[in-house]
């Protein structure tokens, strides 16, 4: 049998960054090609070449096959500290498009202490958001502005003021409402940051409004800085479509204001759950470079996603699931804060109990046509969001709880 080079099965990783592949070969052992992946992805090419011996110290070490699971072991040298895109390149990089494996998939990533300490993670997190909005205990809730595109910006302010006033904390824009003419950036920041701070004198509670800054990195920047200058308390970010080097622009020009972070694309890398990245990867790698808040799904809505995968996410971002398990890495994150899960898709108040108790009280549900799509409107549909919120928090049934609380039970009536 052919030595392989890259498969070092005794290898027990020190500083290291670990990957978990799931790796199903094409016409070869599932070794072989994760022999490939190792080489590919690392120090190798797809023909023998000399080397020096300082050069093969560095190459990549399959340590562990199991079944078509397979952990290698990166030296922390092979990498920039404090370069997502480049870690990104070679863990993630040409390997998916080889052709010895019919799938690849990154499931997690563990990341050695000095990469770790590169990077800012959270300005804010969970502790420092709720500070923030003066919501010690309960879960936040969110909107959507809905029709997502082509309300006029005083139609979008008032839609987003009457969300506060039936009891929101948090409006943000939809991912693909960015400067358009019928809605440009600069009016309708101005323009809704003002009925936020309206609903907030008239409600005693605070109000934040996520505007979405995402663009070109030059103009993403600019936004942020209007953002700030205009008293916003945070921005929002689709953070795939922008990029990870987008979002490190971001993170590391240092704004006050946290940072949101939409998925949006995330389904063309995850929702195949033998080929592509992981959702937990790709919430390891927002965390480390400093997001507060990060959609992580519903397990229950219109979204893909169940509720177990849902559960490890949004514990790996809050840093409670450090042992190692068949399907995890061990990661100890250190200093670094954890990130507030944000639940969204098709979301209504029937879905809050479910939600509370599988994903706890650290959570932003978020509803977007569950509010605005109330009978009464959408100040009714954010009064009956945040009494499903309170009935819950009480460990009261929403049928009984709606029998004294009308915008609740139009709610149940309409989504059954």
């Amino acid at each position: 049998m052919k030595k392989l080079d890259f498969v070092d099965l005794k290898y027990k990783p020190k500083e290291d960054l670990v990957c978990l592949f799931k790796v199903f070969p094409r016409g070869k052992s599932v070794a072989k090609a994760a022999n490939i992946v190792a080489l590919e992805s690392s120090i190798g090419t797809w023909t023998k070449i000399p080397k020096q011996d300082y050069v093969e110290k560095l190459k990549a070490k399959v340590f562990s096959i199991k079944g078509n699971k397979v952990k290698i072991a990166y030296p922390k040298e092979l990498f920039e500290s404090d370069n997502v895109p480049n870690i990104l390149s070679s863990i993630a990089g040409n390997i998916f498009g080889m052709k010895i494996v019919k799938a690849l998939r990154l499931e997690d990533v563990s990341f050695p202490k000095t990469i770790l300490k590169s990077f800012k993670g959270p300005k804010y997190g969970i502790e420092g958001i709720r500070k923030m909005m003066k919501v010690k205990s309960r879960p936040l809730i969110g909107t959507i502005i809905k029709p997502k595109l082509g309300l006029k910006t005083e139609d979008h302010a008032e839609s987003a003021y009457e969300s506060w006033k039936g009891g929101c904390d948090i409006v943000k824009d939809d991912e693909n409402l960015a400067s358009q003419k019928f809605n440009q950036f600069e009016k309708r920041l101005v323009k809704t940051l003002e009925v936020a701070d309206l609903a907030q004198s008239e409600t005693g509670e605070k109000k934040a409004y996520l505007v979405n800054v995402t663009a070109e990195t030059k103009k993403m920047i600019k936004r942020a800085e209007l953002v700030e200058r205009q008293g916003g308390k945070y921005v929002m970010l689709d953070i795939l479509t922008a990029g990870w080097g987008a979002l490190q622009t971001l993170r590391e020009a240092n704004f006050k204001m946290a940072i949101h972070a939409h998925r949006a694309m995330h389904a063309a890398f995850d929702r195949n759950p033998n080929h592509g990245i992981s959702m937990m990867v790709i919430a390891d790698f927002a965390r480390l470079i400093g997001v507060d808040q990060i959609h992580i799904g519903t397990g229950i809505g219109k979204l893909e996603g169940n509720i177990r995968e849902i559960k490890e996410i949004k514990e790996d971002i809050e840093q409670k699931k450090v042992k190692e398990t068949k399907n995890r890495l061990e990661q100890k994150w250190f200093d670094i804060k954890p990130v507030l899960g944000v639940s969204s898709g098709g979301l209504h108040p029937r879905h809050v109990p479910f939600l509370i108790k599988h994903l706890g009280k650290d959570l932003v549900i978020q509803a977007g046509g569950g509010i605005h799509g109330h009978p009464y409107g959408s100040r009714a549909g954010a009064i009956a969001m945040r009494q499903a919120v309170d009935a819950t928090m009480k460990k009261i049934s929403l049928e009984k709880y709606a029998q004294t609380h009308v915008e609740l039970e139009r709610a149940l009536e309409k989504w059954r």
